[in-house]
């Protein structure tokens, strides 16, 4: 997959831009990792953690996937990025 971040600080949601890939038949995910000690089954695991995990934070919340694989062709992944230009012109 391609991992796509949105800045908190972005115009945009990572939702309303999943939303809006999502519409042109592009399919995301929601990216499992980022911040493991908030996912629930990592809950009673004993951890230690170093930092306030502000970046790993921003992951959990703001990333998602795009799928990739080698079969793609240049027009398929040519229809992605421009379905992305075209929402980020349009904010």
């Amino acid at each position: 997959g391609f991992a796509i971040t949105v800045l908190p600080d972005a115009p945009f949601t990572q939702r309303q831009l999943v939303s809006f890939l999502e519409s042109r038949k592009i399919s995301t995910r929601r990216f499992f990792g980022g911040n493991l000690t908030r996912h629930p089954a990592y809950q009673d695991v004993p951890h230690r953690v170093s930092g306030d995990l502000t970046n790993a934070d921003i992951v959990t919340e703001h990333t998602f996937w795009v799928g990739v694989y080698p079969g793609l062709s240049a027009d398929a992944i040519d229809y992605v990025t421009s379905c992305v230009r075209e929402f980020a012109k349009a904010v």
